[in-house]
C-alpha cells in the first residue's frame, strides 16, 4: 500500500482533420450533440465542440475513414443524419492608424428628447481587446457617462467595419465632447459612441487578421520536397526540418488556417498514407490584401 503502482496512461493520436457538422433534418442540433458526447466515451481518438463564435459543431477525426466511422454510429445508434460543411474561419479585424472622430445623438420627439456627443481618438494597440481612456477638460462630459461611452465602443466592436467580424487592438481615448441637463442619458451617450466607431474606423485603415497555425509534418525522407512545395502552395513558411530516425524527417511549417482545410487528405494522398501531422493555432496576423479582398467579398 505504502508503493502503489502507477501506470503509465494511453497515449492517444491527436484528432486533426476537422469538419463542420450539418443536420440533414431540422431539429437534430441536440441530438447530434448528445449522441457525439456519448461515443466521445467510447473513442477518445475524436473531439467535438461547439465553436460560440461560428455557431458551428465541430467534428475532429483522424481522418475520411475514421469520420465515416462516427456517421455510421451516430445514425446507428441514435438515429441522426449528419453532412459536413466546411469550419468558419475566425477572422480578426483591426486598423493601422490613428484618428479623431464625433459621435452625436440627437432626437427631438414629445417629451424628453436624447441627447450625446462625443469626440473620440481611435488607434491601433497590442491588447487584444478594447483599452478604453478619458482626457476630458473642463466637464464637457460628465464622469458618470464614460462607462456608458466605453460600453458602447465595446458592443459596436463585435463587428468590425470590412467584413463584419470582431475588432481587437483598438485604443480609444474620450477628449471632448457635450451633454444636455436634461435631455442626455447613458443611452444617449452609448448610440454617441457607436456612432463615432463606425465613422471612425472606415478612415483607420482597417485591415483583416488571419489565424496562423504552426504545423509539424512527420514523413518519410523522400516526400519531402513534395510537402514543402505543399506548404509553399498554402501561403505556407517553412521554418524547418530535421530527421528523427528510421528514415522519417519532421518538416515544421506555419500556414493560414484557412488554408488547412484539406490537409489530412492531401498530405495522405501526397505520402501514400505514410505521413502524419500535428496542427495548433499560434496567432493572428495581417491577411494579405487579395484574401482581405476575397473575404469581405463573400462575407456580402
Amino acid at each position: 500500500l505504502n508503493h502503489p503502482y502507477q501506470l503509465e496512461g494511453i497515449k492517444f493520436a491527436k484528432p486533426n482533420m476537422e469538419l463542420a457538422v450539418v443536420a440533414k433534418n431540422k431539429g437534430d442540433d441536440d441530438k447530434i450533440a448528445q449522441g457525439l458526447i456519448k461515443l466521445m466515451d467510447e473513442d477518445k481518438t475524436f473531439a467535438f465542440e461547439i465553436n460560440k463564435e461560428t455557431r458551428q459543431q465541430l467534428l475532429k477525426g483522424l481522418g475520411d475513414q475514421h469520420i465515416d466511422v462516427i456517421v455510421s454510429k451516430l445514425k446507428n445508434k441514435f438515429g441522426v443524419d449528419i453532412s459536413f460543411e466546411k469550419p468558419k474561419v475566425p477572422y480578426r479585424e483591426t486598423i493601422r492608424k490613428k484618428v479623431k472622430v464625433e459621435g452625436k445623438h440627437k432626437k427631438q420627439s414629445g417629451g424628453h428628447g436624447q441627447y450625446g456627443h462625443v469626440w473620440i481618438e481611435f488607434e491601433p494597440t497590442d491588447s487584444e481587446g478594447l483599452v478604453f481612456e478619458e482626457k476630458i477638460f473642463g466637464g464637457s462630459v460628465p464622469k458618470g457617462y464614460f462607462p456608458a461611452v466605453e460600453k458602447g465602443l465595446q458592443d459596436a466592436m463585435e463587428h468590425g467595419v470590412l467584413a463584419g467580424y470582431p475588432m481587437v487592438g483598438l485604443k480609444a481615448t474620450l477628449v471632448d465632447g457635450s451633454y444636455h441637463d436634461v435631455d442626455s442619458s447613458e443611452m444617449a451617450f452609448k448610440m454617441a459612441a457607436n456612432l463615432a466607431y463606425k465613422a471612425g474606423m472606415p478612415q483607420a485603415s482597417p485591415v483583416i487578421l488571419e489565424p496562423i497555425g504552426h504545423l509539424k509534418v512527420y514523413a518519410p525522407d523522400s516526400y519531402t520536397g513534395d510537402i514543402i512545395g505543399d506548404i509553399n502552395k498554402r501561403r505556407g513558411q517553412m521554418l524547418g526540418m530535421e530527421p528523427v530516425g528510421d528514415g522519417i524527417t519532421m518538416i515544421e511549417g506555419e500556414i493560414p488556417m484557412a488554408e488547412m482545410h484539406s490537409y489530412a487528405s492531401d498530405l495522405r494522398s501526397m505520402t501514400q498514407a505514410r505521413g502524419d501531422f500535428e496542427f495548433e493555432f499560434d496567432r493572428y496576423q495581417e491577411a494579405p490584401q487579395n484574401v482581405i479582398d476575397k473575404i469581405v467579398e463573400e462575407s456580402k
